[in-house]
């Protein structure tokens, strides 16, 4: 392998110091070198094929770190990344983490000593203060929730109030109590605990009389990463639990493929969907609008979000190096909307209160 050719390189072929040289190939007080100078010092890089640090932008290949591609969520943002990325001339890369915060420092750190020209996150980071750190040099975008304190570029959705508007539409049909079904529900999951306060908000404000049972299915690193339908069989185990309180009537699962083992569990069970429980999720990943699904759930614009969170990095790669740190931090939210099924209808009759 040749060796790397440095602006030291430069110096020693056309006699002058490596300061000069660097001010020459930047661009920068040009009036205090002779044309004479300039021209050779460039001629003399362009022979020695130097090539600059800010070349790595040129490289025309991104990153992008995922929680997990079992979730029809995450690929259908990858698809946005892709299809964007390669009309600009981009190829991206993605890698899983599983959720496993050890890992995510691997990868990031690994990253960081490759030619990667920037890095998109599925999710926010739970390496934040890492990943602030490569944004220095590298940029990153993260599509998430809503985290002002992140300190990166970002494309956020506002998960509290996707849950409050789930809440004020279960509580107009006429529930008054209800479950919400999840996952691991702890910090590294922002966008699950968001969505749970939103349904507990509304309840609280529009029916107090009311409650919100939260069922969590805990799945640990290794679950994640040994089972493609481990949110699906986490939903029909939770569904297991919820139907043992006579009190519910309406149940929100934490996504749409947590929410089709929701189904699942309670048609196993012999109930109906909506005549004896109504049914929401979140994400309206494309299954949900097949027939046997028909599942009532928030629409984020998913694909929209992988397309965005390009376009913001590819400003961020195509700037001069020089402005990377001051550089102004852009958040873009998508508004939430809810896609109204046949999942959802009035509570059953005789409903324990």
């Amino acid at each position: 392998m040749s060796k790397k050719v440095t602006l030291k390189d430069i110096a020693e072929a056309t006699g002058v110091t490596t300061a000069s040289v660097s001010m020459i190939l930047n661009r920068k007080n040009l009036s205090r070198f002779t044309p004479e100078l300039v021209a050779r010092v460039l001629e003399a890089a362009q022979e020695l094929q130097y090539v600059p640090p800010s070349a790595r932008n040129k490289t025309r290949q991104i990153a992008v770190i995922s929680p997990s591609v079992n979730n029809a969520y995450h690929t259908t943002i990858m698809m946005g990344i892709d299809r964007a990325a390669l009309a600009s001339g981009y190829v991206a890369q993605i890698y899983n983490t599983y959720w496993n915060p050890l890992t995510e420092l691997t990868i990031l750190n690994m990253l960081a000593q490759q030619n990667v020209a920037g890095i998109i996150y599925l999710m926010n980071p739970l390496q934040a203060e890492r990943a602030r750190e490569i944004d220095r040099s590298i940029p990153i975008v993260a599509i998430g929730d809503i985290v002002n304190e992140l300190g990166i570029d970002t494309v956020d959705v506002n998960n509290f109030q996707a849950g409050e508007m789930v809440a004020e539409y279960l509580i107009g049909l006429g529930h008054k109590h209800i479950a919400y079904l999840t996952t691991s529900l702890n910090a590294h999951h922002i966008s699950r605990v968001r969505r749970c306060d939103g349904l507990q908000a509304a309840y609280r404000r529009l029916c107090p009389e009311g409650s919100v049972t939260v069922y969590c299915k805990d799945n640990g690193y290794e679950q994640e990463i040994q089972s493609v339908t481990i949110e699906m069989d986490s939903g029909r185990e939770l569904a297991y639990e919820c139907i043992q309180n006579p009190k519910i009537t309406g149940i929100v699962a934490i996504n749409d493929m947590v929410g089709y083992g929701v189904l699942d569990g309670l048609l196993e069970k012999g109930f109906r969907v909506p005549e004896d429980y109504s049914l929401c999720g979140f994400d309206n990943v494309f299954p949900s609008g097949f027939r046997r699904m028909d599942l009532t759930t928030v629409d984020h614009s998913t694909q929209d979000h992988g397309a965005s969170a390009f376009h913001l990095l590819r400003e961020r790669m195509e700037e001069r190096p020089e402005k990377m740190a001051d550089y102004p931090i852009t958040r873009l939210e998508y508004r939430s909307r809810l896609v109204i099924r046949g999942s959802t209808g009035r509570p059953r009759e005789g409903t324990a209160v």
